[in-house]
């Protein structure tokens, strides 16, 4: 079962390592519940997910793409599931720092694989990656990729 405060820690977490940044993409945002968090520890978050139910939230009802603009400081995503890989590429492309916590992979390869998949995928793209976890229940590793670029 999944930590009910994984939101708030991811939050924490990314206030702590990324100060300057203010305006965050929330890829796969569910219904908002990360961006509720990043908003009280001061970011400027737009939640990008298909889901009609959600929260009073800024939101972009749509899927996400490679070809949205890119009005960001920071491209972030907790357990995205098939956008996980999405996020890496999106950030390579807009040269923007991202932080992952992956769960399932979209390639069907087990969980530490699928880090060593984003990691390299990552690495590949000119990122330095550091590898560090929530302290929560369930799939709590974060991948944190800064562009070197």
């Amino acid at each position: 079962m999944a930590d009910k405060r994984r939101f708030e820690f991811f939050a924490g977490f990314l206030r702590e390592r990324f100060p300057q940044a203010r305006r965050v993409y929330d890829v796969a945002g569910g219904m908002g519940m990360l961006n509720a968090e990043l908003a009280k520890a001061g970011f400027e978050a737009v939640t990008y997910d298909v889901r009609r139910k959600r929260l009073p939230v800024p939101f972009a009802e749509r899927r996400f793409t490679l070809d949205e603009p890119c009005a960001c400081d920071l491209v972030v995503g907790m357990h995205p599931d098939g956008a996980t890989r999405l996020i890496v590429e999106y950030a390579a492309k807009h040269r923007r720092p991202f932080a992952i916590v992956p769960c399932c992979s979209d390639d069907g390869s087990p969980y530490k694989t699928w880090m060593k998949v984003l990691r390299g995928l990552a690495e590949t793209a000119g990122f330095r990656v550091e590898e560090s976890a929530l302290p929560m229940d369930g799939r709590a590793r974060v991948l944190v990729g800064y562009f070197n670029g």
